[in-house]
């Protein structure tokens, strides 16, 4: 009895030659496979096809990329590094009231400008948004801080917050070149944003103070 996908062989040429070809259509695909990756590894890491120094991606055809996404990752490590953690301050001084003494710097505000309103990532010569005479106005709305309590990987703390209001006025021009070019220029805009600058204060000996069952 014969299994499925099996030949028998015989002596006869014309056999042979039927096993022959099987064996091709078999191992034709695996051959295939095993030149493309062939190809795939030799182009990438530092050397590509030829032995030359650099690499122009997969198959050796260049991939364009925009520096306006080199920038936008760039900007977001920026803004990580100095506005997205929450600082661990020293005790506050007793008697007195704790008082924020940090208001947003103009480069938090204008970040915060950008993720509300955007105006980079235009096309040159087709639609372009400038902004000019900026002005900002920030103003403290609230002040206050937490009774003590304990905090996972920080441990007896308060939590201080800070609230600002910021107002920014600018001239906003946006630059149309196509289809009908044309130039729009609005002197009095008005922004508004909210920055909240919460951070932490150590404190020593908290009552009650119970170590969480871990």
């Amino acid at each position: 009895m014969k299994t499925p996908n099996s030949t028998r062989v015989r002596t006869t040429n014309g056999d042979v030659d039927r096993v022959a070809s099987v064996a091709k259509k078999t191992h034709a695909p695996s051959i295939a496979l095993g030149l493309i990756a062939m190809m795939a590894i030799s182009s990438t890491g530092c050397y590509g096809i030829g032995g030359t120094n650099y690499n122009l991606g997969f198959l050796a055809y260049p991939i364009p990329v925009s520096p306006y996404f080199q920038h936008k990752q760039e900007e977001k490590f920026w803004k990580k590094e100095r506005y997205d953690r929450v600082p661990i301050l020293g005790p506050t001084t007793s008697g007195g009231t704790p008082v924020a003494l940090d208001p947003p710097s103009d480069d938090e505000v204008m970040h915060a400008l950008e993720s509300a309103r955007p105006a980079q990532g235009g096309v040159p010569l087709l639609w372009e948004t400038q902004r000019n005479n900026v002005r900002i106005i920030k103003e403290k709305i609230a002040d206050y801080i937490d009774p003590p309590r304990f905090y996972p990987l920080i441990g007896p703390a308060q939590l201080h917050h800070a609230h600002y209001k910021c107002s920014i006025y600018f001239d906003e021009k946006t630059i149309v070149g196509y289809p009908v070019p044309h130039t729009l220029h609005d002197r009095e805009v008005i922004e508004v944003v909210y920055i909240d600058h919460n951070h932490f204060h150590m404190v020593g000996d908290v009552e009650p103070y119970t170590t969480p069952n871990l």
